[in-house]
């Protein structure tokens, strides 16, 4: 996977609004919060199935209801579509508990 030059980065980091750009590693973040540690971990474990399945794997740090986050490619030394694609998902796993 190709990692995104300055334009393709900005234009996928734009449906992403709530993560944060880290240019010296060319990764994103993001922290969330949920309402006690049994969301935080069932929410983990949605996002490490998905992962999994594409290997792809986050950079994460869990404290009782908070879930930080960081993305960046390895293999591509950078931020690539599967960075994008596993941030959206995560956005849209968190939107669920947040229905609740």
């Amino acid at each position: 996977m190709e990692k995104f030059d300055g334009a393709a980065r900005a234009g996928a980091l734009a449906g992403l609004p709530a993560w944060k750009y880290d240019a010296g590693r060319d990764a994103i973040s993001r922290e969330y919060v949920f309402a006690d540690f049994t969301e935080a971990f069932a929410f983990m474990t949605q996002i490490a199935i998905v992962a999994e399945k594409n290997n792809h794997h986050p950079e994460w740090f869990n404290v009782y209801n908070k879930v930080a986050i960081t993305l960046t490619t390895h293999d591509a030394n950078g931020l690539t579509q599967r960075d994008i694609d596993l941030a959206a998902y995560a956005d849209a796993a968190f939107a669920r508990f947040n229905a609740r």
